[in-house]
Order: C-alpha cells, then sequence, then structure tokens
C-alpha cells in the first residue's frame, strides 16, 4: 500500500486520467450533438450531398460528350446532304 508523498501523486494521477477521460467523454458528446445540428440545419436548407452532386456532375459530363458527338455526325450528314444534289445536277446537266 502507498503511503506519503507516493499514495498523493497516485491520486493525483488517478484523478488527472479521470479527468481526461469525462472531458473526451464530454468532447464526443459536443460532436455529435453538433454534427446533428448541422445535418439537421443543411436538410432544412435542401443543400445537395456531395455524392448527389458528383452523379449528377458525371450523368452532365456523359451529356455533353454525347451532344457533341451527335452534333459532328449531324455536321458530316449534312455535309454530306449538300455534296449530293450539286452532284446529281452536273449529271444530269451533262446528259443534255
Amino acid at each position: 500500500m502507498s503511503t506519503g508523498p507516493n499514495r498523493i501523486m497516485d491520486d493525483f494521477a488517478k484523478l488527472m486520467t479521470d479527468a481526461a477521460g469525462a472531458a473526451q467523454g464530454v468532447r464526443r458528446e459536443m460532436e455529435a450533438a453538433f454534427n446533428a445540428h448541422a445535418e439537421r440545419w443543411l436538410n432544412s436548407m435542401d443543400v445537395v450531398k456531395r455524392e448527389e452532386f458528383e452523379a449528377v456532375r458525371e450523368m452532365a459530363i456523359k451529356a455533353r460528350d454525347e451532344n457533341d458527338a451527335l452534333m459532328k455526325r449531324i455536321e458530316a450528314l449534312e455535309a454530306q446532304l449538300a455534296a449530293k444534289p450539286k452532284a446529281s445536277r452536273k449529271t444530269d446537266s451533262s446528259a443534255d
């Protein structure tokens, strides 16, 4: 059994350890309460979550790429269509 100054130091060390544990518990409770409050506040504001934003962003990029590819195909088809009547007109006029 500890006596004298050693016992006082042991008791003080135990007290500090218990205080540190209690402080960590309070910190965890405060963080949980803050996170819950912040989440409620963000939900009430209709803020989009990061995952949802990234999903929509990827969809927009894909749609833009598809749109660009379709525009190139349309331009190529229009160029072919514009070239055909000229060629057929030359053939028709040379037959006269």
